[in-house]
């Protein structure tokens, strides 16, 4: 019999988060060993649990949720997203302009379909979440990655951004507040993003899952309101995090700026959305209550809130390592610190973490599998309370002693 073999459009796609990393450490688990998983933002397994008005509504619904949906959504799950815009400023988003999904992440892969030709080039941060590096190979494209400043807050580079912009760039990803590197965007950066979109005539593919984990002074600014009508920007977000539902998955997408030019593309969007029947139906009743009334989240963010608190410890616990840095995250869930790669003999980030898992029982993820340049990078979770974040940061530390040169 023949081999069956995996797709050649696979050949360069990559998701290290869930790569062979993790697959080292369920070899380790099979074998006994208590794994501190570290290496995906996930809320629940770490004491977070969904607000009991959201919980309430999906069991409240199921008896009407049995069938399928219309392909965009349920009505008031887009009425409630379409107004939440309306109310920061976008006042032209309609309901037709919102389509819901299974999470922001199938929404990225149906654009992106819906999107891209063989060869188009689409600008990606790195450190970028790496499902769209994925989803750009997976459709054809070529990403492009731009460069963002650790020494500016991890904002973009908006110069190394125009210097790789060709007769082919179709389309500018931004990720705010971002994962990996926690930082939140100025609205200097945010204008000067838009701007090269404008001036270039590129999409703008906004992806802000994360809008609602801000600490201190941090301000979040929606990339569509410098969109204005002249550039189309595709805004991402979703229940997941800021809700601590990620099981449900329940993202949006909303479009705004000059649709009547992107008509053709939104009937393939269209198309797509159809061909899939359906996001998750129940859990698209939680949507409106979650963006309407008491937003938990706010216990969470300040002072004495367990994002806060935890992100700030991270951060602190890190720099304190001879030979490590981080920037303080100024949003999202996660830490991503610089290694001194000279003082730690390290060359490869991916060998450094499997070792450290292998030795210590700790999971984190390689900055390189976020598309990062140079393996000098890691990223950690912050969603462990303070004593194991302690625990944990206190065998990374242990383990680099033994590499110190």
């Amino acid at each position: 019999m023949r081999r069956i073999v995996q797709s050649r459009k696979l050949q360069h796609v990559r998701y290290d988060v869930r790569g062979p990393i993790l697959v080292e450490a369920q070899r380790l688990e099979a074998e006994g060993h208590k794994i501190l998983k570290l290496n995906i933002g996930n809320p629940a397994p770490f004491g977070f649990e969904a607000p009991e008005a959201i919980v309430a509504d999906m069991v409240h619904n199921l008896p009407d949720a049995q069938g399928y949906s219309d392909s965009r959504g349920i009505y008031s799950a887009r009425t409630a997203v379409a107004q939440y815009y309306q109310q920061r400023g976008l006042t032209d988003t309609q309901v037709d302009d919102v389509f819901i999904g299974n999470g922001v992440s199938e929404l990225i892969s149906l654009v992106l379909q819906a999107f891209l030709d063989d060869g188009n080039e689409i600008l990606i941060p790195a450190p970028d979440y790496p499902l769209w590096t994925g989803a750009v190979t997976l459709g054809g494209g070529v990403p492009v990655h731009y460069r963002c400043d650790e020494e500016n807050g991890w904002n973009p580079d908006l110069e190394d951004i125009e210097s790789k912009i060709t007769e082919n760039t179709h389309a500018l990803v931004i990720i705010n507040p971002n994962n990996p590197t926690g930082a939140v965007y100025s609205e200097e950066t945010v204008k000067g993003l838009v701007d090269i979109a404008r001036r270039h005539e590129l999409v703008i593919f906004s992806d802000e899952i994360y809008e609602k984990i801000l600490f201190d002074d941090a301000v979040h600014h929606h990339t569509a309101t410098y969109a204005s009508d002249d550039v189309l920007c595709l805004t991402f977000s979703g229940l997941s995090k800021a809700y601590r539902v990620c099981g449900y998955r329940a993202g949006w997408v909303m479009i705004s700026g000059p649709k009547h030019l992107a008509e053709d593309f939104l009937e393939g969007l269209t198309l797509l959305a159809n061909m899939r029947m359906c996001a998750n139906v129940p859990a698209q009743h939680a949507i409106q209550t979650a963006l309407g009334g008491y937003q938990s989240i706010s216990e969470y963010i300040g002072p004495g809130g367990r994002f806060y608190e935890q992100s700030k410890l991270a951060a602190k616990l890190l720099n304190d390592i001879d030979g490590v840095s981080c920037v303080e995250p100024m949003g999202a869930l996660y830490c991503f610190p610089k290694l001194d790669t000279e003082m730690f003999g390290i060359t490869d980030d991916e060998a450094f973490v499997i070792d450290l898992l292998r030795a210590k029982k700790i999971l984190v993820t390689h900055g390189t599998g976020f598309n990062w340049f140079e393996p000098d990078h890691f990223r950690l979770v912050t969603l462990p309370d303070v004593d194991m974040l302690t625990e944990a940061i206190g065998r990374i530390e242990d383990f680099l002693a033994t590499l110190r040169r």
